[in-house]
């Protein structure tokens, strides 16, 4: 079956196959987790706005990350269901993969263009009749926790990828990897496509480093990975050849960075922690600051932007108390709370994780509640986001946050923080609050599609955030974050800032001078419209990473 397509834009013209393991493109396909998929999305819409020669390659979760919901006394439940997606598109098309020297059948569907606008998306499957219950479950769940599901559905994505490609005669010429989860497609192409040359590899493929986190750099037993087949049936010798690694522990991360030719950070400030952090290994390519961003069309709220354009003040705060009493109306469905739209409303949402500090809003607890009772210039809270299912403390910090707001009727978590929920939180945010420890934090896209909404970021010094903020003037800053303290002075530095200025600044601006906050909103959506959108990120990926 040939995969119709789009006429190219000549700029554009190169082939180019972005692997990633999870892409959020709608509500409806439910195949991500969270800021690695929402990029991806972001990537691919705009691929399709610039007509650039570009197709995903992904994988078709059947219980997708989780689903989640609360259980009777509102902890946090998590739940699997099945998903079944009759948009989707049979490519007629499967290949074999060897997996644990058992051959697994991997078959192929397609996202169409048209569909949602996207550059075209293949997605694998194992969860097909031919194969055993096992092989069939290592497509059931995006990030299995089971190390050896784990590395079998990397090797779907990136042995099955090329296979499929070569199956629809697809012409590639450059081949990304969006984290280091699709490696092994370098292997089976140096071993099958280029014939063990490895100057022809390191020109056909890229890489982008997403995170400095230990999670999300996987390190795995070399000998366990030649036994599962991961390395596409090349000897352990050739491998360590190609990868440099003589060692049993085997990073994903270092060996993507000496096989390719080139690789980006996603932030200016992420590029150099990178390369601060792995030129300890040698021989690693050179990182450069490609920063993420967003797709405007699809997260931008329209008649907020006409307004803007319009520079009808009263019809821009018209507007975005218009979007927050529709947010309230999701607080009150999942909480019966009554928010006003009136009324300050801070939105932390993200994935929850230790080193994001969703807590640090209460860490000096006493402060905490003064500010949430205060009767004079009130403000709301909202939390949202999804940990990892089986990070325990995450989950026990959740749990802890929804237990903290039954006390207070301006206090939120909601649950399902999913593409819609996000997309609301965003248009019904004033203030969204971004507080990882200094120097863990990637990029932080949710700030982007925040400002883009008319929310104003209040943010530690990482991520994007350094090449946005104009401080005061389009967004806040929590000062003073050192990444040199132990974590606990940290925490209490962190915090003392963040109370400061919001007690100080942000409270008394919304309350007391309406003009200047409208003139920072305004210049946050501005300054956020044009370098933030994926739309300049997706060129500047051909003409800096695939040239």
């Amino acid at each position: 079956m040939q995969i119709e397509q789009y006429d190219f834009n000549k700029e554009y013209s190169k082939g180019v196959a972005y692997f990633s393991m999870e892409f959020a493109i709608h509500q409806a396909l439910k195949i991500y987790s969270g800021g690695l998929g929402f990029l991806a999305g972001s990537h691919m819409r705009s691929a399709y706005d610039l007509k650039q020669n570009m197709i995903g390659v992904g994988i078709l979760w059947s219980y997708g990350y989780y689903d989640q919901s609360h259980d009777e006394d509102r902890n946090l439940k998590i739940e699997f269901r099945r998903k079944r997606y009759y948009f989707l598109e049979d490519l007629n098309v499967e290949v074999t993969v060897e997996i644990n020297s058992k051959p697994v059948v991997v078959k192929a569907y397609l996202l169409p263009a048209d569909l949602f606008g996207t550059a075209p998306i293949i997605l694998l499957s194992t969860d097909i009749e031919p194969n055993d219950y096992l092989s069939r479950t290592i497509t059931h769940k995006l990030y299995d926790s089971h190390e050896e599901t784990r590395i079998a559905q990397e090797i779907i994505l990136g042995i099955g990828g090329v296979k499929v490609l070569e199956a629809l005669n697809y012409k590639v010429d450059i081949y990304h990897m969006n984290e280091g989860h699709s490696l092994p497609l370098t292997f089976e192409l140096y071993k099958n496509k280029f014939k063990q040359d490895k100057e022809l590899l390191k020109e056909a493929v890229r890489f982008t480093t997403h995170t400095p986190e230990a999670a999300g750099n996987e390190l795995h037993d070399i000998e366990l990975l030649n036994r599962m087949g991961f390395f596409a049936g090349l000897s352990l010798e050739d491998v360590r050849t190609l990868t440099k690694i003589q060692d049993n522990n085997f990073s994903l991360t270092v060996a993507a960075l000496r096989i390719v030719k080139i690789a980006n950070g996603v932030s200016k400030m992420h590029a150099k922690v990178s390369t601060d952090k792995w030129r300890v290994y040698g021989d690693i390519c050179e990182i450069i600051p490609i920063t993420n961003s967003q797709n405007k069309r699809y997260w931008a709220d329209k008649p907020l932007i006409r307004v803007l354009d319009e520079h009808e003040d009263f019809e821009l705060i018209g507007r975005k108390k218009h979007l927050k009493r529709q947010l309230f109306d999701e607080v009150a469905d999942q909480t019966g709370k009554m928010f006003n739209a009136d009324v300050l409303t801070i939105v932390w949402a993200r994935r929850f994780a230790d080193y994001k500090r969703p807590g640090l809003l209460k860490y000096d607890f006493e402060r905490f509640e003064k500010l949430i009772t205060r009767s004079e210039k009130p403000i709301q809270i909202i939390w949202a986001g999804k940990p990892y299912p089986h990070d325990t403390n995450a989950v026990n910090l959740f749990n802890e946050l929804v237990h903290l707001a039954r006390k207070y009727k301006n206090v939120a978590v909601l649950i399902g923080y999913e593409l819609e929920l996000s997309m609301m939180l965003k248009k019904g945010a004033d203030i969204w609050l971004n507080t990882p420890r200094i120097t863990r934090e990637a990029s932080g896209t949710s700030g982007m599609t925040a400002a883009m909404n008319g929310a104003i970021n209040f943010s530690i010094a990482d991520g994007w955030h350094p090449e946005f903020c104009k401080e005061g003037q389009n967004s806040f800053t929590i000062l003073g974050a050192d990444a040199n303290l132990p974590i606990e002075e940290q925490d209490r530095n962190d915090n003392k800032s963040m109370m400061d200025i919001l007690e100080n600044k942000i409270i008394p601006m919304y309350y007391d001078d309406m003009k200047a906050w409208t003139n920072v909103m305004k210049n946050s959506m501005n300054d956020v419209l044009y370098e933030f959108d994926s739309g300049r990120m997706a060129h500047k990926y051909y003409k800096k990473m695939y040239k």
